[in-house]
């Protein structure tokens, strides 16, 4: 399959050849801004299908939007029904339109104008999927032109500031996976999902405030010291939390934490959930016991992945023991019980080093941690 992009090197245009570049059956055709109009015709002839992702929205002289947005939908429609016309191919055509086209603005107009070129080829058997897009965010938005989701992850992320003139102003986003999704559906032959005025739906759609967006995107930032990540599995915030980490500058792929220091070995917390316990790990120089104690509530998975581990139970009321040797050679987790008092040795001749999984993060002031030594 030959597929044509237009704007094939902006925001979206450069995710969906991405997505494209991962499937052995596509050949993209790029149209960029700096091609000749005149050359339309000839790559869309050579084409399959069509995505018109390209637009003006950002001009020095508002004329720019007739010839960016309407005056090039013209030639692309005109370049469609001729291949259907003199060609006798009918090829198709997805195109990123805008919620600001309901609009009466200079930009709102033009890509009316644009989306009625469309419309009339498809009154004419002409495939036409038109998407009326919110805000579109994620990885390689230009920051500080038209996305304030790019503008806060850009900026949040070198710790430059960020400006907000009213924080209640509503936001509507899509993602940009999500949108390279719908797109691609529609070319695997699955007809876009579309309103009652007939525009193409990307699902889900997210509704927030700018005050909000800026302080999830904060939180962020902020989860490098507190290691308390967010919620970043589902949703918003986790489209949120990957655009964000796209925006960080290289020097910044890395970060340290806390490493507690001993005569036994080290111990290192980095990452700790607010509803889903914390993430750890430490070491044990041969011989050495860490533990010795046991809990209420809280629960452990430890794996021991160097050297080799004995770990001890002890029911704390019956008195009933337990024993487990387990070593970096087989992947075993061994949990430990509340009501066992339980200790980790290090019965190899190597530093042995262990991940450890708490169910609850540490809370210094109930700590359900009891001295109880085996």
């Amino acid at each position: 399959m030959k597929v044509l992009i237009t704007g094939a090197n902006g925001f979206v245009g450069s995710n969906l050849r991405q997505h494209l570049a991962e499937r052995k059956d596509v050949e993209v055709i790029a149209f960029n801004r700096t091609d000749d109009p005149a050359t339309l015709a000839e790559r869309v002839g050579a084409a399959d299908i069509v995505f018109h992702l390209a637009g003006v929205n950002r001009p020095k002289d508002p004329q720019e939007f007739v010839e960016g947005n309407a005056g090039l939908t013209a030639v692309l429609a005109d370049a469609l029904r001729a291949v259907a016309v003199q060609g006798g191919r009918v090829v198709p055509v997805v195109y990123a339109s805008s919620i600001q086209a309901a609009l009466d603005n200079p930009y709102g107009q033009s890509k009316r104008a644009a989306e009625g070129s469309l419309f009339a080829l498809a009154a004419q058997g002409i495939p036409v999927s038109v998407f009326r897009l919110p805000n579109v965010f994620g990885k390689w938005c230009r920051p500080n032109y038209n996305s304030a989701v790019a503008t806060f992850c850009h900026n949040i992320a070198r710790d430059l500031p960020i400006q907000i003139a009213d924080p209640a102003v509503p936001l509507k986003l899509v993602y940009i996976d999500d949108v390279v999704d719908a797109f691609l559906r529609v070319m695997d032959g699955t007809p876009a999902q579309c309103d009652s005025a007939g525009f193409a739906l990307v699902a889900p759609q997210y509704e927030t405030t700018v005050g909000d967006l800026a302080r999830q995107i904060e939180s962020f930032r902020d989860s490098r010291d507190s290691l308390v990540s967010e919620r970043v599995g589902t949703g918003l915030v986790r489209a949120l939390y990957s655009t964000y980490v796209s925006y960080l500058p290289k020097e910044r792929f890395v970060y340290g934490v806390m490493a507690h220091a001993d005569q036994r070995g080290k111990f290192v917390e980095f990452l700790k959930t607010p509803d889903s316990g914390q993430f750890s790990f430490f070491t044990a120089h041969s011989g050495i016991t860490r533990g010795g104690h046991y809990h209420h509530s809280k629960t452990e998975k430890f794996l021991v992945i160097k050297g080799e581990a004995l770990f001890k139970f002890r029911q704390v009321q019956t008195g009933e023991t337990h024993e487990v040797r387990t070593s970096g050679a087989k992947a075993e987790i061994v949990e430990t019980v509340p009501g066992w008092t339980h200790d980790i040795t290090n019965i190899g001749e190597q530093e042995m080093i262990v991940m450890l999984w708490a169910n609850e993060i540490f809370d210094r002031s109930h700590p359900d941690t009891y001295a109880l030594p085996l």
